[in-house]
This record gives structure tokens, sequence and C-alpha cells, in this order.
């Protein structure tokens, strides 16, 4: 608060050089993909309805395919499939399915090949798998860990694991988070995480070691090969409530969070628990979502309530980190964001009935 950043309306704008050799005011290299130079460098798709939950597909033959989901405070919500068409130059719709309640989040299977089913994952009420076929979109299973009542503890978030995709950790307002088998249809696991409601997931590499967030205020690691105990890792000043983490899948001693209501990024070295290693503190409202580059150790992107994408440098740790490196301002409250894992310089983000993809 109270730092300048430079803004850019049609796309983000340099305020320094990125790693991997980026010069200076340069864009970064292309994909690889040879329409990369052909193409804009921001798409936008509007949707009829508020826009939240949000995914890029991961499948090599669908790298500009998305999932959104509308937030929407009534029980009948929506699902949308869009993707980029290169020959008329716009995010175009695929299909609309109907969702109970609004997705509190949104995945593809993290498979790239395309041999395996199109799947995608959502949390809500329940956790949901649906079969997506071209453009028909059905639901495959719906799993509930309790049958014996019709009530249940509304999901707050999901991570869907990239080494063993038949596994997919759930967190819960009932203070547990869930592992479960999707293949068999069970939890393996079912434990009470924290004091309170646990808003977010996120496993780390590999299959055993997850981190789980609060109301609590609390950082959580667990193991599943030794889950007779949990590791605390940092408790927010005053335990304040934690939204949202992410782990870093390129250097997995770096997990970032937000507070409710903070405008910072707490960054931790969970080698070195208890302190924060930095605080990425440019926002000037409550931030709301982060993500690691997927393809880079030291970069992260963060979204908040004052308009702005802000991508950030940690090459420099453990010094001060002052100012991110690039700058998007949208036109409204960035209510989440997401960071193709195929097409590596693009990232999505969603506002209002605004769904944007952004080349870095």
């Amino acid at each position: 608060p109270g730092k300048s950043h430079p803004r850019g309306r049609c796309c983000f704008l340099f305020t320094g050089n990125m790693e991997q050799g980026y010069d200076t005011g340069e864009r970064p290299p292309p994909s690889g993909d040879p329409a990369e130079t052909t193409r804009k460098e921001i798409y936008t798709y509007k949707a009829p309805w508020t826009c939240y939950a949000l995914s890029w597909s991961v499948r090599s033959d669908q790298p500009f395919r998305l999932a959104v989901g509308s937030y929407i405070e009534e029980y009948a919500n929506q699902v949308e499939l869009v993707h980029l068409n290169d020959k008329t130059e716009k995010m175009e719709k695929i299909t609309t399915f109907d969702h109970p309640y609004p997705a509190t989040k949104i995945m593809w299977m993290p498979s790239i090949s395309p041999v395996h089913k199109d799947l995608l994952a959502t949390t809500g009420d329940y956790l949901r798998l649906w079969d997506v076929k071209g453009d028909k979109v059905n639901l495959k299973t719906c799993l509930n860990n309790n049958r014996k009542t019709d009530f249940c503890a509304p999901l707050t978030s999901f991570d869907w694991n990239q080494e063993d995709p038949k596994l997919i950790g759930v967190s819960s307002i009932d203070t547990t988070c869930s592992i479960w088998d999707i293949e068999a249809g069970q939890t393996t696991t079912q434990l009470i995480a924290h004091d309170k409601e646990v808003f977010d997931i996120a496993f780390a590499q590999g299959t055993d070691v997850f981190a789980s967030v609060g109301a609590d205020g609390s950082v959580r690691l667990f193991d599943l090969r030794a889950l007779d105990h949990s590791t605390i890792v940092y408790e927010y000043p005053d335990l304040q409530p934690i939204l949202k983490l992410t782990w870093n899948k390129q250097d997995p001693n770096y997990i970032a969070t937000i507070g409710a209501s903070s405008t910072a990024i707490t960054i931790l070295d969970i080698r070195v628990p208890t302190v924060p290693i930095a605080s990425l503190n440019n926002h000037r409202q409550p931030a709301n979502s982060i993500q690691w580059a997927p393809h880079s150790s030291c970069h992260i992107c963060s979204g908040s309530d004052d308009n702005h994408a802000l991508i950030w440098d940690l090459n420099a740790l453990p010094k001060p980190v002052e100012d991110p490196i690039l700058a998007y301002e949208a036109n409204g409250e960035i209510n989440n964001l997401h960071w193709s894992q195929l097409q590596t310089d693009w990232i999505s983000i969603a506002f209002d009935k605004t769904l944007q993809i952004l080349r870095v």
C-alpha cells in the first residue's frame, strides 16, 4: 500500500526482467505453438453471470479450452466450457451445464495425454466428476462421504494430484480434509485437519504430502504415511483466517497463502517454519487469488479486489521483494486467476461477468 506500479489496459506491462533470459522490456519467447505469433495479447469472453471458479484444460489436444463457473447466490448455477477459436480469433462457448450451488473450485483432470478420459471435477455441496465428450457433458459420479444423511457440509476447495490422478484431496467447513480415490469411489482418508473450517488444500510434489489452511489461522502439513500427527508450519498474527494456499510445484519448499481481508501475499519456506520468508505488499485491496508459475520456481501471480493481477519475481529471496515485475489492470475486481500449465505464457482471470486470457 502506498507504492505505485505500472498498469496496462490491454496486456501485462513489464516493470522489470523475468528470469530465464528474458530481456528487460521484451516479451517472453512464444510457447512453440506456430499460432502464437499471430495471436493477440488478450481475448475476452462475456458470460451471462458473475464468473468465479476457473480452470485451464491441460490436455495437449485442448490447450486453449477453459471451464468457468457462475457465482449466483441460489441453488441453480452453471458451468461453461469455452475455447479460443483461432479461425474467428474469439473466445467462444462450447457448452453449458447446470451445477448445484456455485462451484467453489473447478479442475480438469491433470493428464496431458488425449488418450485418457476427459474429466472435469467440481466442488460445492459435493465433489462431482463430469465426463466431457466434445460439447456433451454428463455427470460421471457424485462423491458423498456421508450417505446416512441428506445434509452435507459445504466443500470449500480441492486439489487433484498430478502424480496420481486417481487421488483428489477435498477441504470442508466441517473442519475435515478427505482424500478420495475416484476410481474406487471412496475416501482413503478423512481427518480432522483444523480446529475450525478448512478453506483450502493443496498437494506437494508426489502423492503423500499435502497442506491445508483454515479459519483457525494456521497452515498445516500432513503426510499420508504418518497421519498420527500434523505439522503447523505457520500461524497468522492474531490467528487471522487463511483463505488460500498454493504449493510451488517446481520448488516444493515454498508455499504461498492469503489471509482473510489481507492485501499481502505471504510466502513460506517450510524448512524455516513460523517465520514468513517474504510478504508481497503491493495490492491496495484484499487479495483473493494466487498461483505459482507452472514452469518457473520463482514466479507467482496474484489477483485482488483492486482490479490488478500482479506477477512477482522471487528470485532474490531471502532479500525483500518490493514490487511486481508485471501488472495488469482489469475493469473490475478480480475474482480468480489460473496460469495455463500447457501454454505457460498465458494467464486467465475472472472478474464481473468477464473471462479474459492474457499473454504474459
